[in-house]
């Protein structure tokens, strides 16, 4: 069985397509992944794979056994802005339509194309729009790669008119300063041996560069950024009265419940980054103070010892106890540093009550530093509660606005039952990272302190961080 992970651009008119775009996954070296690629002759303005467009072929292979590059953490990517002066023209009764090749070429000879710019229509001096693409992509972190750059005149059959090429390295582009641009002559070698005057067809110019380096989760945990963990526990009377060995709250001498399963599981790990290992434990559904106990033991004591002295009661709202964490998140907020990221763990056993308050709460905590982890215990149909996840379209709010982030993890305990405790923790946790460096990239916080720039070329290392 395969899902469809990606598509590549459409390539109008051509028997030998080179496609542009750059497909990221994720590598398991410890996992056979298997791939299979899909070629469509497009007819329609549809999706792929619509009765408008004829299916060509495909061909199945494993990750291991095609070519890819591995995206290393401490990754940077660069904004470039092209745009070209005195073109040649190449149509008889209009102005040339040109686009901008770039081919890095790798140590073996080889040229892969590194991106193709927009097409711009009957125009001899184009401003293209400014792309994003990965040092690694662009020259493999190696300032003096050579890139070949190709400069074209569009044709709607694909015949491109050739018009020109230069040969750049990342170490020239750099030379860029405060009002000055890189230029280079656009050369057409043909021209340039039969014609004696031949000085250039066109000149292209990189007007600016905005060098961006990218963080990663450990880079802000290395950098003294703490995840502070509260944990939110549902004690509504659909649980039963855990007096009753059939109540899911019910403490068994034994073997721990599934609040305590799924608690212990995700709370062990969550304490490692977290200084002071203070947590916040909240219940809901029941009158019940809040806790402030140290390590994730003592929320465990905590919990136990509470059963015996409330009454389970209702309803299951948990917009509150989200909206009381995006409060206090949002003093996070106000620091100019990655201090303290918090993350909420959720314990229910019901779909919540509040369902369009909570919907509500998730979309303003999404502009905090702030993840929201939903567990859902016994066996109720949880269905609506995947709305909440965001894995089948954007989270949005009653009145219509998206979250900023996903910030939302749900999942199923029942699905875990008769899996590890670190099966459940990996899968709960594993989009807490991603969340984390989205936070701090959207608000352009860097690490503190600054990062060692070893993995950086050195003079990529002193570059103002955009």
């Amino acid at each position: 069985f395969y899902s469809r992970f990606d598509r590549t651009e459409v390539i109008k008119s051509n028997l030998h397509p080179v496609f542009a775009k750059v497909f990221t996954l994720d590598y398991y070296f410890e996992e056979v992944q298997k791939l299979r690629f899909e070629v469509y002759d497009i007819h329609g303005t549809h999706s792929i794979g619509t009765r408008d467009d004829d299916f060509l072929g495909g061909v199945e292979c494993t990750l291991g056994q095609v070519h890819a590059e591995e995206i290393s953490g401490n990754n940077g990517y660069v904004e470039l802005f092209f745009c070209a002066k005195k073109l040649d023209d190449k149509d008889l009764f209009s102005k040339s339509d040109p686009f901008l090749e770039i081919y890095r070429i790798n140590d073996d000879g080889t040229e892969q194309l590194v991106h193709r710019t927009e097409v711009i229509k009957n125009n001899l001096n184009p401003v293209w729009e400014p792309f994003k693409v990965s040092l690694i992509s662009l020259c493999s972190c190696d300032e003096d790669r050579k890139l070949k750059c190709l400069v074209w005149d569009y044709d709607s059959r694909g015949k491109h008119d050739f018009i020109g090429e230069f040969y750049a390295t990342f170490r020239e582009m750099q030379k860029i300063g405060s009002g000055s641009k890189v230029t280079w002559d656009c050369m057409n070698p043909k021209y340039k041996l039969r014609k004696k005057n031949y000085k250039n067809s066109g000149v292209v110019i990189l007007s600016e560069l905005k060098l961006h380096r990218v963080y990663s989760f450990l880079d802000y945990i290395m950098g003294g950024c703490q995840i502070h963990f509260t944990v939110a526990i549902d004690f509504t009377a659909s649980n039963g009265d855990p007096r009753n060995s059939c109540s899911l709250h019910y403490i068994n001498p034994y073997q721990p419940n599934e609040y305590l399963k799924a608690l212990i599981a995700v709370g062990e790990i969550c304490q490692d980054y977290d200084s002071d290992k203070r947590f916040s434990a909240l219940g809901f559904g029941a009158r019940i103070p809040p806790n402030y106990e140290v390590k994730i033991q003592g929320v465990v004591e905590a919990y136990q010892n509470c059963l015996p002295k409330i009454q389970l009661y209702g309803p299951t709202n948990v917009s509150p106890i989200i909206s009381r964490i995006a409060k206090l998140s949002a003093g996070e907020a106000t620091v100019k540093e990655a201090s303290r990221y918090h993350i909420l763990l959720i314990l229910t056993d019901g779909v919540v009550t509040d369902m369009a308050d909570t919907r509500e709460a998730i979309v303003r905590a999404s502009y905090q530093p702030l993840s929201i982890i939903i567990v859902g215990v016994g066996n109720a149909d949880f269905t609506d509660m995947q709305i909440l996840d965001g894995d089948d379209g954007v989270l949005r709010s009653p009145k219509g606005e998206p979250v900023l982030r996903d910030i939302v993890q749900f999942v199923p305990f029942r699905d875990f039952k008769t899996a590890s405790p670190a099966a459940l923790a990996k899968c709960v946790l594993a989009e807490v990272p991603k969340q984390v460096v989205e936070y701090y990239s959207h608000k352009a916080i860097c690490p503190m302190p600054p990062l060692p720039s070893c993995d950086f070329p050195a003079s990529l290392a002193n570059t103002p961080t955009e």
